[in-house]
Formats: structure tokens, C-alpha cells, sequence
């Protein structure tokens, strides 16, 4: 294992700050590093890996298809392609009609940003405290970390944060009349696992209606069944005008798309596109992944061992939990102190999880993860808060 990290990390960008594993097989909800030490992943390849590692279905339509045609650019049209767009619709929140691949969930929202000002002519956003949208330079603009951001500043202009949860303060900033979009995850991933409020979300969406700007929900990491419905919005009555999505939709193949409710209409051709967005490959392992998702019923699965799971945690007797929260297998765990020694001690222990923050132990498992597993993670975490 050693000979692998040192290579990687001799020839690698620096990007990464690197843990001292090197994971080499998956199945399900396990993972197997180079010394064939096993691990539960509650990581999962932070949250895209919902249908399980080496899903058979998601391999077998990869293979399948990279035999017959890996790329086809969206000038022309290709049968599988076509067939993904017909199901993303389908399984919509309902008014989306259209939907625009591309390759990630940063993709995605540089696209949802520019069809928003595309659509109403206006340049600003309003984004919420401790939200996160990926780090390519639009993304980042509406992220809030500010370490993640004045590294590269001046970033897009007219960015206004606000308060999540907090309607008064979004119907201040939307005030002008001068917003293009307001973009706002249902549950904060990377800000530290918080579910947004119904009403709150509820009169978000009023609020963008009311001043003209384009609601845009960020459900990179809790689409496809992560919070026990298909899209997190639905536990809300939401439609937005826009729908990030990412992480889970291919099974761990990279792709993203923007769903676009039918009220924007059709986008104006030649204005925006992606080389590799929607090709072949990933549109046939998304198919697989789908109906894996809904065959398998995973969303159910989610809400059904997400409840156990957060009831399992708050269980545990530790004065240095603060609090658990989560919805469905997206769950936190917010501690007194910082989370990254109880991380690598869980590691030892063959539990993988993530921060989100400084002090919040994250958990994204697979959806297909059983309750016998999600118990051992919930008796680590209490072993090594001791």
C-alpha cells in the first residue's frame, strides 16, 4: 500500500490531502484496501456510489456499451441518450420537461447559473451561509467557504450569502429585483449536514417567483434516493426551475445534469454545451443505476434505515456529541471538538467516513448498506468517543 500512495502522491496535483489508505476493490457497502484490509465506506465515493460498489447491473450495461459506441456528441442523437432523458423526466419532481448533461455536479451548476441569466437577463446571485456548490469558478462564486474561494477571487460579481433558514433575510437580498437565481441545497452537505426547513424552502421558492429570479436547488449529493425520496425536494411539494444533480445518477460513472422545468422552455442552441456530457457510456450506466434504484426500492431503503441509523447514533452516551442530524443516509454527526482524530481513529477500527466542517463526522454509505453493518459503524463511533 505504501508503494501506492507514494507514487501517487510523487505525481499527483497536491490537491488532495491524502489518508494513508489505498482502496483497491469494492462490493456493496464494503471496500478493500492493497493490504486486503476491509473496510465499511460510509464515504462513498462522497455520496456517489448510492447503487453499491461494482454494481453488477451498472458494470454489465458499461461493458455492454463500451463494445457498441462509447461517444456521440450532442449535435447528433443516440438511442440511449435519448432514452435517459425520457426517464430523468419521468422520475422529475413534476414540471420538469428538459434536462442538460454534462460530466459533474460542478457542471452542473456552472450550467443552472448560466441558463439563469440567460433566461432572465439579470447577472446577481443570492446563495445561503455555509452552502456548498462545487469549485470551478461560477461554483464556487455562490460556495461560502471563504478559504475555498479568496485563493481566486475576484470571482463572478454581484454574489449576496445569506442565512440558511432564514426567509427574512433572502426576501431582503431578493429586494432589487435584480436577480438572475437563488441557489440553495435542501439538506447542507458540505456546511455540516442541515436540512433545510419546509416553510423555509417553501417561501424561498414564493419569494423567487414573486421578484423574478430563478429558483435553483443543488441536489448534487441528495438526489437518486439519498434522503428517502427520489429528490430531497420532494419531501417539500418544491418545483423548482432548476435541479442540479450529480454523484448518484450513473452509479459512480461521472456525470451530472441540470433538470429544467417547463415553464423556461427549450434553450436557445449553440449557447452552452459539454464535449462529453451525455455520452453513451455514462447515459447507459445511469439507465442501470435508475433501475436499480427504483427495482431495489432504494429510497424506501434510505428512509427506512436512515431513521434506524440516526436512532442507533443518538443512542450513544457521549458528552462530546452536540448533536445528530440527517435525513435518510445523509447524516451528521456534530461533535465538541474537531472531527478529523475520530476519523482516522474510526479508519483503524475499519469504518470509513468524512468531515463536514470542522467538528461534524459525515456519513454517505451506499444505499444498499444492511442495518447489521450501519450498527457495527454506529458501535465504532461510540468506541472511539470514549
Amino acid at each position: 500500500m505504501r508503494d501506492i500512495c507514494e507514487l501517487e502522491t510523487t505525481y499527483e496535483s497536491g490537491f488532495y490531502r491524502k489518508r494513508p489508505i489505498a482502496l483497491v476493490r469494492g462490493e456493496g457497502a464494503r471496500v478493500w484496501d492493497a493490504e486486503g484490509r476491509e473496510y465499511i465506506d460510509c464515504i462513498g465515493g462522497h455520496g456517489a456510489a448510492i447503487v453499491g460498489h461494482a454494481n453488477p447491473h451498472v458494470a454489465e450495461a458499461i461493458a455492454a456499451q463500451a463494445r457498441r459506441l462509447l461517444v456521440c456528441p450532442g449535435s447528433f442523437c443516440n438511442d440511449v441518450r435519448a432514452e435517459l432523458l425520457e426517464e430523468l423526466v419521468r422520475i422529475a419532481p413534476p414540471g420538469i420537461e428538459r434536462a442538460f448533461l454534462c460530466n459533474s455536479g460542478a457542471e452542473a451548476v456552472e450550467a443552472a447559473l448560466k441558463i439563469a441569466r440567460l433566461v432572465t437577463g439579470k447577472t446577481r446571485f443570492v446563495a445561503a451561509a455555509r452552502g456548498f456548490h462545487g469549485r470551478t469558478l461560477g461554483a464556487l462564486s455562490v460556495t461560502w467557504r471563504r478559504e475555498y474561494r479568496e485563493p481566486y477571487e475576484p470571482l463572478l460579481p454581484g454574489v449576496t450569502f445569506v442565512p440558511y433558514n432564514d426567509a427574512g433575510a433572502l426576501k431582503e437580498a431578493l429586494a432589487g429585483g435584480d436577480v438572475a437565481g437563488v441557489i440553495l441545497e435542501v439538506v447542507q452537505g458540505e456546511g455540516g449536514v442541515i436540512p433545510g426547513e419546509a416553510d423555509y424552502l417553501r417561501r424561498a421558492q414564493e419569494l423567487c417567483r414573486e421578484h423574478g429570479a430563478l429558483f435553483i436547488v443543488d441536489e448534487v449529493q441528495t438526489g437518486f434516493g439519498r434522503t428517502g425520496r427520489m429528490f430531497a425536494c420532494e419531501h417539500h411539494g418544491l418545483e423548482p426551475d432548476l435541479i442540479c444533480v450529480a454523484k448518484g445518477i450513473a452509479g459512480g460513472v461521472p456525470m451530472g445534469a441540470v433538470l429544467i422545468h417547463g415553464r423556461l422552455g427549450p434553450m436557445p442552441p449553440r449557447l452552452h454545451g459539454s464535449t462529453f456530457g451525455g455520452s453513451p457510456l455514462a447515459c447507459a450506466a445511469a439507465l442501470a443505476a435508475i433501475r436499480f434504484i427504483e427495482e431495489e426500492r432504494l429510497p424506501e431503503r434510505a428512509a427506512e434505515l436512515g431513521a434506524f441509523f440516526l436512532g442507533e447514533l443518538r443512542g450513544i452516551a457521549s458528552p462530546l456529541i452536540r448533536e445528530v442530524r440527517g435525513l435518510g443516509l445523509m447524516v451528521g454527526v456534530e461533535l465538541r471538538r474537531r472531527a478529523a482524530p475520530y476519523l482516522a481513529a474510526m479508519a483503524e477500527r475499519g469504518v470509513l467516513a468524512l468531515s463536514a466542517g470542522a467538528t461534524v463526522v459525515r456519513f454517505l454509505p451506499p444505499l444498499v448498506i444492511t442495518r447489521e453493518e450501519l450498527s457495527r459503524v454506529a458501535m465504532v463511533l461510540a468506541e472511539v468517543l470514549r
